[in-house]
């Protein structure tokens, strides 16, 4: 995670102004532990160090990027054995002699590449952007390098979106905390934590990245996806109420400053609708989804992982609700077959969201054997 807890006692560190080493500039909570680490915690062989690496905030975003891209080519080596990157045709990168990763929705024999080509293709487009102060769009757009295949167009995973994400906070840390790449840094860091598994590391990160978007009085759209990521994380740490209740807050919140036809309104009522299936309210979640989805389809794809997710929220809370009707299961099994299709189509059988459509088929098909077993067995009995 980034830098939140003093090094000495691990109390909570307030905000930027908090006692600093002037040389290195880590962080302290007071005077008592900045001293006290420089004479008993060997900060003394380390300070200057870290000043060279850039400073006590750069010096571990450096560091834990480095462990991430190795996680990550690790993860990946058996798959990418004699592939080369699609960016500079190398096996090994040419400077840190990483190997291949590929956690996207490519396949075959495309999409293979190194994290630091993607690092690097990602800020010079962004560098261009600034420099010539392109379009919201364009900047929007060019963004996206930051998470999203160039090739597939579908966002990395695991493993590979977490180096990714390291990769962009160690770009942006060093700039001021206003500065927007550093903020839009943040988000990406955590959603990389999140789903790389590393779900307290990613709430710290989202707690830190909420706090100082409200400290610096950002704009309501960029704090409505601050509470949406934090509330994802809370989901995934087991605080489902308290994420529930954010999630609601952020789709009304939401629904009001875009309207219903927008892309961010349809992720918002995808998310609150997990958090609803989560504490079994199915009902809630269904009467959500039979909203939403036909909206969707006026602004998204069938095929698009938003859509894709929505359906499967609905089918999930067809099929787990314990009065689910015959109807609703065998809806639920139809629903949940196409998904199947399209998800391996579009997004490749490795791709979390389709193994999760495929774990959610087996529990309908089971749960509606189940169901018409017991209606022969009445049937008989009658």
């Amino acid at each position: 995670m980034i830098l939140t807890q003093c090094p000495v006692c691990a109390a909570p560190l307030p905000d930027l102004t908090a006692k600093q080493c002037s040389r290195c500039k880590t962080r302290y909570c007071g005077p008592a532990c900045q001293k006290k680490h420089w004479e008993e915690g060997g900060h003394a062989n380390l300070c200057k160090k870290i000043k060279k690496g850039g400073g006590a905030e750069q010096y571990h975003a450096n560091k834990k990027y480095a462990e991430a891209v190795g996680a990550a080519t690790m993860a990946c080596a058996e798959d990418t054995k004699g592939q080369t990157c699609y960016i500079c045709t190398q096996a090994l990168h040419w400077k840190t002699k990483e190997g291949l990763v590929r956690m996207c929705a490519c396949r075959g024999t495309a999409g293979f590449v190194h994290v630091s080509c993607l690092a690097e293709q990602a800020k010079i487009l962004m560098d261009e952007a600034e420099e010539n102060r392109l379009s919201e769009e364009v900047f929007n757009e060019r963004w996206v390098r930051w998470h999203s295949c160039s090739l597939c167009e579908q966002r990395h995973h695991g493993v590979v979106e977490c180096a990714l994400g390291w990769a962009c906070w160690k770009t942006y840390v060093g700039r001021p905390e206003r500065d927007r790449l550093r903020v839009m840094a943040m988000s990406v860091l955590g959603n990389g934590l999140l789903t790389a598994g590393h779900h307290e590391d990613a709430l710290a990160v989202k707690e830190v990245e909420l706090s100082m978007q409200q400290r610096i009085c950002v704009d309501e759209e960029d704090r409505l996806v601050a509470q949406a990521n934090l509330a994802g994380t809370y989901l995934q740490v087991g605080r489902k109420e308290q994420a529930s209740r954010m999630l609601r807050d952020v789709y009304s919140g939401t629904l009001r400053l875009h309207g219903e036809e927008h892309r961010e309104t349809l992720r918002a009522a995808v998310c609150y609708a997990s958090s609803s299936i989560s504490l079994q309210r199915f009902e809630e979640a269904k009467l959500l989804m039979r909203k939403a989805i036909p909206v969707a389809r006026r602004v998204v794809d069938e095929s698009d992982i938003l859509m894709l997710t929505m359906r499967l929220n609905y089918a999930m809370a067809l099929c787990n609700e314990p009065s689910a009707t015959l109807d609703g299961l065998r809806e639920a099994v139809a629903t949940l077959e196409e998904l199947e299709r399209t998800g391996r189509r579009v997004l490749g059988g490795s791709h979390p969201t389709t193994k999760g459509i495929e774990g959610e088929l087996r529990n309908a098909r089971a749960a509606l054997a189940a169901r018409e077993g017991d209606l022969c067995e009445a049937l008989e009995a009658i």
